[in-house]
């Protein structure tokens, strides 16, 4: 049995045709003119879809002399150029000047005495921004790279032909990497009411008046807070106790008390069960603990996780294995059932983030074409959620040690000991290292502050390269900066190295 069960039909949003930045966009993703190149089969690698994990293999294969098709069916950059990384960023930080100018007498200078929104400047700013990324991997420069571009549905009919528009490519290696669609929570009278997902929110020209963010992952967390500083009454539903799962508690509650003080409505432990249209309002009925409410809003965003994108490929036909929920089943070398055949991205991952899917792409280039034997579970895996301030993680939690029956010691540093924090008003979060008791190797890190997600590049580059929190201590980090932070956690552990070592040689004196 090649699959545990049907995915669900998904249609990709239409490429969007707001102004000008748009059409540019879709000159570079998928200029309307174009035509699919005479296949020169076989390919060494063909690889299906255009997303970060596509993009680099193709690149990469190329650059090595192989010949390389790449199929795309809608456009190049996949969701992290068009829908996510790129314009949610360009959002965000428009949403941050706001608060700041509100709350600019925080920092010594006085507040406006109103501060008027330009929405529809803000997101003519994120389309420009987007179509600018978009030149970089533009088709144009694809196709200059020495790579075949097909736009097109990509449908195996054998163990080792595709088909794309009408042609048949043969290949010696492929790669599956047509990446995530957002999944969507089954609740009535979502689909008659409509809703907006991370995929349609930047076709927004104006900006809603109210705002239901259904889901408290890190995609709802980001969303709910730009929202709400744009000047937008939003409201965040989870049915968990704390938002983001995944990471520690005390960071999803400074999380919250963010989210809060933003003015965003939080309603945890609650569930949407229900969604109808009232005199041009969304009305959501809600559930906690047995009770019943009901929200009114002008829109829904929605979006609890990530599935596998899978529509179309016919992986039967190719002996590929795959779940619809998990995605393509892969070996520890990427490896699909199908042994002519690679996965790397969304598509086959736990860990669905864009530096994921290009260290996976790499991974798959040297073990398909240069007999490599590089193993997935030896990447060190950071991630980071851009609210304010950003959460960032990289390797084991505690729980996750002690389970494995490792022995943790953790040094923890609030940002408001940090002078930099301090000077920047930015005091709410920490730094938190965890190391092998009795040792200095850093199993991993939490980082919450402004700049998280910076910060943590430090404590994975240690990790990889097998550097200790005592080396940490010895090296010098320019000042005032809020990496200090990650210094101090490092000075902490010597310190108490020093104490233990002190306390031996006065045990060692003493018993002459």
């Amino acid at each position: 049995m090649l699959a545990t069960s049907m995915f669900q039909s998904y249609a990709l949003p239409h490429p969007p045709h707001v102004g000008p930045h748009d059409d540019e966009l879709n000159l570079n993703g998928h200029p309307a003119d174009w035509r699919n190149p005479q296949p020169r089969e076989p390919y060494h690698l063909l690889v299906i879809g255009a997303g970060p994990a596509g993009l680099v293999a193709a690149r990469g294969a190329a650059a090595l002399g192989a010949r390389v098709a790449l199929i795309e069916r809608h456009l190049l950059g996949g969701v992290s150029l068009n829908y996510g990384c790129v314009p949610s960023q360009a959002l965000i930080r428009t949403s941050r000047v706001y608060a700041e100018m509100r709350n600019a007498e925080a920092y010594g200078a006085r507040s406006p005495r109103s501060v008027e929104v330009d929405f529809p400047l803000a997101m003519e700013r994120v389309r420009r921004i987007r179509a600018r990324a978009a030149r970089v991997d533009s088709a144009p420069r694809i196709a200059d790279a020495g790579i075949d571009l097909f736009f097109g549905t990509a449908s195996f009919v054998g163990p080792d032909i595709v088909e794309v528009d009408g042609q048949r490519l043969r290949f010696k290696k492929a790669l599956i990497a047509t990446g995530s669609r957002s999944l969507l929570p089954t609740i009535p009278g979502l689909d008659e009411t409509g809703y907006l997902t991370n995929e349609t929110l930047f076709d927004l020209t104006a900006l809603p008046k109210s705002l239901l963010v259904i889901g408290g992952g890190p995609v709802g967390c980001q969303v709910a807070q730009a929202m709400c500083r744009f000047g937008c009454r939003t409201i965040i539903v989870h049915a968990e106790p704390l938002f983001l799962p995944k990471e520690e508690r005390d960071a999803a509650l400074l999380l919250s008390e963010a989210l809060a003080r933003d003015g965003v409505e939080i309603h945890l432990n609650t569930m949407a069960v229900n969604v109808r249209v009232e005199g041009g309002k969304k009305i959501i009925e809600t559930l906690n603990d047995g009770n019943v409410a009901t929200i009114e809003v002008d829109e829904v965003l929605t979006g609890i996780g990530r599935l596998p994108a899978l529509s179309g490929l016919n992986l039967e036909a190719a002996g590929v294995a795959y779940d619809a929920d998990e995605g393509i089943s892969v070996d520890d070398f990427l490896r699909t059932s199908n042994r002519r055949i690679f996965s790397a991205g969304d598509v086959c991952l736990e860990h669905k983030f864009t530096d994921t899917a290009e260290a996976s792409a790499r991974i798959v280039v040297r073990n398909a074409l240069c007999f490599g034997r590089e193993r997935l579970s030896m990447l060190t895996i950071p991630w980071c959620t851009y609210t304010d301030p950003e959460i960032a993680h990289v390797g084991l939690h505690v729980r996750q040690a002690r389970e494995r029956g490792i022995p943790v010691k953790t040094f923890t540093v609030p940002m408001h000991d940090v002078d930099r924090a301090i000077t920047d008003g930015e005091e709410s979060g920490f730094v938190k290292v965890h190391v092998r008791e009795g040792g200095d190797e850093i199993l991993g890190a939490t980082v919450v502050a402004r700049h998280a997600g910076e910060m943590i590049n430090d404590l994975s580059l240690a990790m990889v390269a097998g550097i200790g929190l005592g080396t940490i201590a010895r090296v010098i980090h320019a000042y005032p900066t809020q990496a200090e932070g990650i210094k101090k956690a490092a000075m902490a552990y010597r310190e108490t190295s020093a104490v233990r070592w002190i306390a031996w040689v006065r045990r060692r004196w003493f018993a002459r």
